[in-house]
């Protein structure tokens, strides 16, 4: 399991580098850094242009290069154990992750959607 800290417009990650505690890939990226969520073993952040950035392993959850172009306008991201939901500010959700933990929502994407 990894950590996380947010200083300013910093983020520091530590622990086990193959669950996201080793975040040099994306550490360019984490800048203005609004939200960060986490699986067991990977992390996604919501920046303030409504982007997200992911890292840690990438089964799950922490490549999210399947639905990069989709996650734009993120308003929310929930976790589960191995995926991730994003609510985007339409009202539609994009997952990504295990497939057997809620990242592959294919199925019933047309019912995920705010009311």
């Amino acid at each position: 399991m990894a950590l996380w800290c947010v200083g300013g417009d910093m983020i520091v990650t530590w622990g086990s580098p193959e669950d996201g505690g080793d975040s040099t890939t994306v550490k360019d990226q984490l800048r203005n850094v609004q939200q960060i969520h986490a699986t067991e073993r990977a992390f996604a952040a919501i920046l303030a242009d409504g982007s997200v950035v992911t890292w840690g392993s990438p089964e799950d959850g922490g490549d999210s290069i399947r639905v990069r172009d989709q996650l734009r306008h993120v308003q929310q991201i929930h976790a589960t154990r191995f995926a991730f939901a994003a609510v985007l500010a339409d009202g539609s959700v994009v997952t990504w992750g295990h497939p057997g933990y809620g990242g592959d929502n294919t199925v019933v994407k047309d019912q995920l959607r705010r009311l």
